[in-house]
């Protein structure tokens, strides 16, 4: 048994062929949907990076591994305690151990545990890879060669797991100036005109399109392709042509990697499975590049399986968690299932196709904002708790993302039925989600961001918000500050 799994950084699923975009982003990545399952929705339960990955390792929620944030408390995983044996319950339980317990050798190349000082991403490895040291930094042609020596190397074995991490999509966009734009002169998104643009320049707060530097408008030399002020429909395009230029430029690097495996002959006998940490906003809520809520873009992540033996060309529209990832592993590997794991095996659908989802998803952010949504039929309801110096978002909004998957229509006012419906759901899953919190535990890890003072991008006295309210007095927002003001006052 072998499987490479592909860890795209920022992948937002609706700009990759095979989930129907309208630009050629992914030949490479569409490819593998084609010969496996195609998951149109699953989601991260916590966004963005670190929480992601610990769901992903731990197939639980923040809730309850407790690694919710960019930085304080919340930031590292809660320990095991007094249960704890020699070795914790969670190293022999995480993702990676699913593959070591089936006799498998275990790689990974990857920047992650250093980048967010996450080193209980290593749980469950043998080898790990982070040559270049960039801590995610790196662009795929760094990356590559490193890829490519190991299957040098070990290819031709047999009873292997190689995960491979690549970063190109996330922000600042950083595809070599060589690449050129195979996108230049395309169509953008259609429902980006130049009236929904103009509406959000009148926005505040970080990553909003004025500044999409985070708190600054001036551009980094250093990333041409990332323009921090998108201010017209020119840097506009910019700003999506240089997204889509990182996935292409990336997806170029999975064909050699396909390649690779076809020319050892072992493609069609390995596993394959693509996926991502979070997606990526480019206008929603009124944020450009950034991965910094609750909500449909961000938390919707692609998930491709391929697996020897199993059924080609289908597609799954149940809802899906990153944390099942884990369990279904166990399930395909014949592994035994660990009874802390909130994760459930979909391994059925990959077998049969069979309806495996879940009736309702709970998703949360807590690194640029502290929200949480309740994501079910073709709602999407939002709470939020700190809104990152975003005065326009509401405490509660509702979307419809079916009709309205880019988040343009609050319903709040119109559907107070459903609205009353999206807090039942959430308030259900807290209680249950706090009654089984980890021996030793009693709160909520939200609870821990708001009172170190709020989210890490968003936190007073990290967040430079003496100068960004100077940049919306010289850019006609003025009026913004107050509105933060009001929400905010330990800022006055």
């Amino acid at each position: 048994m072998r499987a490479v799994i592909l860890d795209l950084d920022t992948l937002r699923p609706d700009h990759l062929g095979c989930y129907g975009y309208h630009r050629d982003t992914s030949p490479a990545i569409d490819r593998i949907a084609s010969m496996g399952t195609r998951f149109d929705n699953y989601y991260t339960p916590d966004a963005p990076c670190l929480p992601s990955r610990a769901s992903l390792m731990s197939g639980q929620f923040g809730i309850h591994h407790g690694a919710v944030g960019h930085g304080g408390t919340a930031a590292d995983m809660r320990l095991q305690g007094g249960p704890r044996g020699f070795r914790s319950d969670y190293a022999s339980n995480s993702l990676w151990m699913q593959f070591r317990h089936a006799g498998m050798h275990t790689c990974s190349i990857s920047p992650f545990a250093e980048r967010h000082s996450s080193f209980w991403f290593l749980a469950g490895l043998n080898e790990m890879h982070n040559h270049i040291g960039k801590g995610g930094d790196e662009s795929a042609e760094e990356v590559t060669p490193i890829v490519m020596q190991w299957l040098d190397e070990h290819a031709a074995d047999d009873n292997w797991m190689l995960h491979v991490n690549y970063w190109d999509p996330h922000t600042p966009y950083r595809a070599p100036a060589s690449f050129g734009n195979p996108f230049e002169g395309e169509p953008l998104p259609e429902w980006l005109t130049e009236d929904v643009l103009k509406a959000h320049t009148a926005l505040a707060g970080p990553h909003t399109a004025r500044d999409n530097g985070m708190y600054t408008g001036t551009d980094n030399p250093a990333y041409p392709r990332h323009p921090n002020d998108v201010k017209d429909m020119e840097q506009l395009r910019r700003c999506i042509d240089g997204y889509d230029c990182g996935i292409r430029f990336m997806d170029d690097h999975i064909a050699m990697i396909l390649e690779k495996l076809e020319s050892v002959g072992i493609l069609e006998d390995t596993a394959i499975i693509v996926t991502s940490d979070h997606g990526e906003n480019f206008g929603e809520l009124g944020v450009y590049s950034e991965h910094g809520t609750a909500d449909h873009p961000t938390c919707r992540i692609p998930m491709i399986i391929k697996w020897p033996g199993l059924p080609a060309g289908q597609v799954d529209t149940g809802l899906h968690y990153n944390l099942d990832l884990a369990p279904t592993i166990a399930d395909l590997l014949g592994q035994k299932p660990w009874d802390r794991w909130d994760g459930r095996s979909y391994a059925t659908t990959l077998r049969t196709g069979a309806d495996s989802g879940r009736e309702a998803l709970i998703l949360s952010q807590n690194c640029h904002v502290c929200q949480r949504s309740v994501r079910w039929d073709r709602w999407l309801y939002m709470r939020t708790a700190h809104d990152g110096f975003h005065p326009h978002y509401a405490e509660e909004m509702l979307f419809d993302i079916e009709a309205d998957p880019h988040e343009t229509t609050d319903l709040t006012a119109t559907h107070p039925d459903i609205i009353a419906e999206g807090r039942t759901r959430l308030a259900a899953w807290k209680t249950e989600m706090m009654a089984s919190l980890p021996e030793g535990y009693v709160n909520d890890p939200m609870d821990t961001v708001l009172a170190e003072g709020g989210p890490q991008h968003a936190r007073v006295g990290h967040a430079p918000i003496k100068a960004y309210f100077e940049r919306l007095r010289a850019t006609g927002r003025a009026d913004k500050i107050e509105a933060i003001l009001a929400r905010h006052p330990s800022l006055r």
